[in-house]
């Protein structure tokens, strides 16, 4: 359902960051929204990390464009800190392109603090802004 809608979502390409790991392993740690018609409406591909025991990581978050500043994805980040917050996690991360601007003034929005761009953080010249937030 996801895989099918992201690259219209975003007007590019853009499959390749959701691979079907995520989907198969994290699923109970993800959040699908549908619209009244049953149709998918946003979601949160998050997981709590197996490594770091006080985090919690959303990788991967989208909203149709025409339910964008409803509060949808506030509601679902909600949603997702509070699953993290019960697993015991203090912090949520994420990244993003240094160019998505709409992801960074939404981030910063839900209390995030962000880096600078982080040069090669994700491989030449895949540079990210890395994001922290407390619970």
């Amino acid at each position: 359902m996801i895989v099918r809608v992201i690259d219209d979502w975003w007007g590019r390409p853009v499959t390749g960051l959701l691979n079907r790991l995520y989907l198969n392993h994290f699923h109970d740690t993800s959040l699908i929204a549908e619209s009244g018609d049953g149709e998918l409406a946003g979601f949160v591909i998050g997981f709590m990390s197996p490594s770091r025991p006080d985090e919690a990581y959303i990788h991967f978050t989208g909203v149709t464009p025409h339910m964008r500043r409803s509060g949808l994805a506030r509601s679902l980040y909600e949603q997702f800190f509070a699953m993290a917050r019960e697993e015991g996690r203090t912090t949520v991360k994420a990244v993003t392109s240094p160019h998505n601007n709409r992801s960074i003034c939404f981030h910063k929005a839900m209390g995030f603090d962000c880096s600078e761009p982080m040069i090669g953080y994700d491989g030449p010249e895949q540079d990210r802004v890395v994001f922290a937030r407390a619970l």
